[in-house]
């Protein structure tokens, strides 16, 4: 598609046309927590990673597709869905050490604003919420594009990555090795794979 030109108090503005496809996304999504995931990866005794996820969690997307800069999202989290698939340390990152989850039962993510940074990847920047400390968090995506399931329902897919210092949301439980380093590492990955289906 071409590109056309708006003149306004004698300048010329050259603006990109409105891309059907990405118009027809315009709406409200409801993430549907049996086909997304929320994980993290950390660094343990300094030489291998430890990978787990939180297994209950909701939220929307309100996408504009003839404005993505308008679009947002909303994401709860229930802390005390961490599976890592050991038990005891499961255990351990619901205690008061790690996230205190009875005292703070969600994790939460806030959308303030949104980037297209070109073709199919975008940054959400918005306030996340562990425990009682709020901080902002940009997360890279990539849209995976969307398709109608055997059901009827619209889909979108996103798929991305942030990562953070557990350190500057309270999370500073530790224990050194012999060896040297710490049992923990201080920097996080966490991960979205997000399907969402077509509300309004």
């Amino acid at each position: 598609m071409g590109i056309f030109a708006r003149k306004s108090n004698d300048t010329t503005t050259t603006i990109a046309p409105v891309d059907p496809a990405l118009a027809a996304l315009t709406g409200t999504y409801t993430i549907d927590p049996a086909h997304s995931s929320i994980g993290f990866t950390v660094r343990h005794a300094m030489v291998t990673n430890v990978r787990g996820s939180f297994t209950e969690h909701e939220g929307t997307l309100t996408l504009d597709g003839t404005d993505p800069a308008a679009s947002a999202a909303v994401i709860d989290v229930k802390i005390a869905s961490v599976d890592t698939g050991i038990g005891d340390r499961d255990n351990h990152l619901r205690s008061g050490d790690f996230f205190d989850a009875e005292q703070f039962p969600l994790m939460t993510f806030r959308s303030t604003e949104a980037q297209q940074l070109g073709g199919d990847k975008f940054r959400i920047v918005g306030d996340l919420t562990i425990k009682d400390v709020t901080k902002p968090l940009a997360i890279d995506l990539e849209f995976n594009g969307s398709a109608t399931d055997p059901y009827g329902n619209q889909r979108v897919g996103f798929e991305g990555s942030a990562d953070i210092l557990r350190s500057d949301w309270g999370l500073t439980w530790n224990a050194a090795l012999e060896t040297g380093g710490v049992v923990v590492s201080d920097k996080v990955k966490l991960t979205f794979d997000i399907s969402a289906i077509k509300a309004a």
